[in-house]
């Protein structure tokens, strides 16, 4: 029998396996990874008892999307909340379905494929099983309570556990298998609180961190002490004589040691004598904006092309240009990554926090020289991230040192370590340019950017891409740059490139250029929440304010006079209305220009183009005097279609308004002229637990005919640019340059007019 024949016939036994007893069971069929997505049988089964056993591959990173499928779920099958049983990400039992980030789960799982199109798949088959058994057409049937009763005659009736308990269904996924229409929902769209929050609350859910098993050790890494630092010798014989030392692990640039305790291996890695080189540099950070546009080796790319924006500037009534800034950042994970590995002679067994377990399983075989089918990962929830952080190459830091050490090996990362350890979020420099006419409408507008890069996720095949694969001797992906860019050859906006006001997506204005120059990053890159769609939603968003600024209109109708989508006017009009937005040009007149200012702005962008409508007023307080910003307020608007989870989806955009605060007025990612210098909470400055937060409303525009969107990216995407524009309308003042620190505050102050 395989293990997942018997967890669905068990049913409730599920749930009682410790993590050591899920990978011995799993153990009996190496590298089992279900029967092909479009099997129903690979998505779900129905124990004896009735309990639904279901298995997606997009897991749960504090976004709630555990509850939001659970109710998915039980809706379509008809059958309580505590009788679905869901098993998230694990390569031995659940489909395949990459990496869960982006926003996209909803897209995914919610619309008519995958998830959603198994339960309907699955819920047809029942009834017309239910239909055979009692010899009446299926349309003369109800379900409910995973019952299917006949609808003359309740008495009448066949359990899913009596038709189908703990067999297969052996049928594919019915692509004619309707949804439920949002009208009869009775468990999905309500605001049902999160299914795992009771058992973090007690003590008894199981991080990531808590996973113990039988035998294991504890690993800690020594990092290079510089960035592109190689190893010349490592002293073993330093921290031979220390208690609890297990084993000293180089491979290639990667150094490590094993010992019994965490505290032992803390204290080994700190005594380690390693050699290194002196590394290889790093361009000066006060000068690093002009560093990236100076930058011969280019990989460039054109997003949009009328080949027109010239002969439209020269012919404008007049001109307006501005410049943006925006630094590294980082991830933050309030607690440190960390993951266990037991590795042995021929197969490998991960526990890990990473967003994409499938990926993992084949880039970590490469590291280790095991074959992908022999590598069993299995997600446990981790420390928030919504990006790359150090999650997968603290997979990797275990993966190895178990394999050298012979037995499992836990490796929780020092803050440090975590900090130089993880991907950053993308610096960018954005040169906006418009054209407007003489009564004020936008003729053209060009957008120019340089960005760094240097790895990404590790994806399959890359393990490179992240700083433990490097170390080991693998290479990130390669940089090949590109000059001049070609044509473009269709229209996407997944980066939030093109500004919302392109007529060829979401506008009215069809002269048009979008140029991004990619440049090699002296560090690590990859995505951190709206990577990309933040930065340039940063610079549209503000320059917009700025072009209304500069024709004397009201923020909010100018950007409505250059909209054309009309979800994406609703939200921005429901955002105004709730706001008690009050109509005028920005900056506020009579405003004092000593003590406290006060103001209001507004963003809005469709997130990847089309994967969420979200736009923002920020009301804040600007103290002239030190220059600080205390942000009093922050209504959203949001359209994301169906509706999963009311309650849900407004923590989502809470959450997300408090983090694009917290990266608008704090956080910057700082080195010297060989490493990293933003290493732990003094250094790194995010919106800490004390700190005075606005009051927060939201608006949801609940759309139950059309596609399921993504949307817990799209309320971090507009706050920088909100937050901006409303210190202009305050002040007077501009910032183009995040974080908003008070130094940069009084400097815009000093140079206004």
């Amino acid at each position: 029998m395989k293990r997942r024949d018997f967890l669905k016939g068990a049913g409730v036994m599920v749930v009682g396996f410790s993590a050591w007893g899920a990978a011995e069971f799993a153990a009996q069929a190496p590298g089992f990874n279900g029967t092909g997505s479009n099997a129903l049988d690979s998505w779900l089964g129905i124990a004896a008892d009735g309990s639904v056993t279901v298995y997606t591959g997009k897991c749960e990173l504090g976004t709630g999307l555990y509850t939001a499928q659970v109710q998915l779920i039980a809706e379509e099958l008809s059958v309580p909340l505590s009788r679905v049983k869901l098993i998230q990400c694990d390569t031995a039992l659940t489909p395949d379905q990459g990496t869960t980030s982006g926003a996209q789960s909803h897209p995914t799982n919610f619309n008519q494929a995958n998830l959603a199109q198994a339960c309907a798949t699955a819920r047809e088959a029942l009834k017309q099983l239910a239909s055979s058994r009692l010899a009446v057409t299926a349309d003369r049937l109800d379900v409910n309570d995973g019952v299917v009763s006949v609808k003359s005659n309740g008495s009448q009736k066949v359990s899913y556990g009596e038709s189908i308990g703990g067999k297969k269904f052996n049928l594919a996924l019915d692509a004619n298998a309707k949804r439920k229409p949002a009208s009869e929902w009775t468990i999905l769209g309500k605001p049902i609180p999160r299914l795992d929050i009771p058992a973090m609350a007690t003590g008894q859910f199981e991080y990531v961190h808590n996973v113990r098993v039988p035998g294991m050790l504890h690993g800690q890494v020594v990092r290079p002490p510089a960035v592109g630092a190689s190893v010349m010798s490592v002293d073993e014989s330093s921290v031979r004589n220390l208690p609890g030392v297990v084993k000293v692990v180089v491979k290639k640039n990667f150094v490590g040691v094993v010992a019994e305790k965490p505290w032992q291996a803390i204290q080994a890695a700190n005594k380690l004598k390693v050699e290194w080189t002196s590394g290889v540099g790093l361009p000066k950070q006060a000068d690093f904006h002009d560093f990236m546009r100076n930058q011969k080796e280019t990989r460039d790319t054109f997003q949009v092309n009328s080949k027109d924006v010239a002969e439209k500037l020269t012919g404008a009534a007049k001109v307006v240009k501005a410049t943006y800034h925006y630094p590294y950042q980082m991830h933050g994970s309030f607690a440190s990554s960390c993951a266990v590995a037991d590795v042995q002679a021929s197969s490998a067994t991960i526990w890990s926090a990473s967003q994409a377990v499938f990926p993992l399983r084949s880039s970590a075989a490469m590291v280790l020289g095991l074959r992908a089918q022999d590598v069993h990962v299995i997600f446990k929830m981790g420390s928030g991230c919504y990006g790359c952080n150090a999650a997968d190459t603290v997979s990797y830091d275990a993966a190895i040192l178990s394999q050298a050490a012979g037995r499992p090996v836990r490796v929780q990362l020092s803050r440090k370590d975590e900090m130089i350890s993880e991907n950053y979020g993308y610096a960018f420099v954005q040169d906006e340019k418009a054209g407007v006419g003489a009564d004020g409408t936008i003729l053209a507008w060009d957008h120019e950017a340089w960005s760094p890069v240097y790895g990404n996720r590790p994806g399959a095949n890359q393990p490179g891409n992240v700083i433990t694969g490097s170390l080991a001797g693998f290479e990130p992906a390669a940089f090949a740059p590109r000059s001049p860019a070609p044509d473009p050859t269709n229209f996407a906006n997944n980066s939030n490139a093109t500004p919302s006001y392109y007529r060829g997506g979401t506008g009215t204005v069809s002269s048009l250029r979008v140029l991004t120059h990619n440049i090699r990053s002296p560090f690590f890159t990859g995505p951190l929440r709206s990577p990309e769609r933040l930065q340039n939603t940063f610079a549209h968003e503000s320059f917009m304010d700025e072009i209304a600024a500069a024709v004397s209109a009201d923020p909010v109708a100018y950007r409505l006079k250059h909209l054309a989508d009309p979800r994406l006017i609703d939200v921005v009009k429901a955002a105004a209305k709730a706001a008690n937005w009050e109509t005028r040009p920005s900056p506020k007149s009579g405003n004092r220009r000593t003590g406290i200012a006060s103001g209001r702005g507004i963003s809005c962008v469709l997130y990847e183009g089309d994967n969420g409508y979200c736009a923002m007023v920020a009301e804040v307080d600007v103290n002239q005097d030190s220059g600080v910003v205390k942000v009093q307020r922050l209504v959203i608007a949001e359209d994301c279609g169906p509706i999963s989870n009311p309650d849900g989806l407004r923590n989502q955009l809470e959450g997300g308004a408090l983090q694009g605060m917290s990266r608008a007025l704090l956080e910057e990612v700082t080195w010297d002229s060989s490493k990293v210098t933003s290493i732990d909470w003094r250094t790194y400055h995010p919106l800490f637990l004390d700190a005075d937060i606005p009051k927060i409303e939201t608006v949801l525009l609940n759309r139950t005919d059309v596609r399921a969107n993504g949307a817990g990216e799209t309320a971090v995407t507009v706050a920088p640019a909100a937050i901006a524009n409303a210190i202009f309308d305050a002040t007077g003042a501009r910032v183009r340059e995040v974080p908003f620190t008070p130094e940069r505050v009084k400097a815009a102050l000093a140079e206004r007019k």
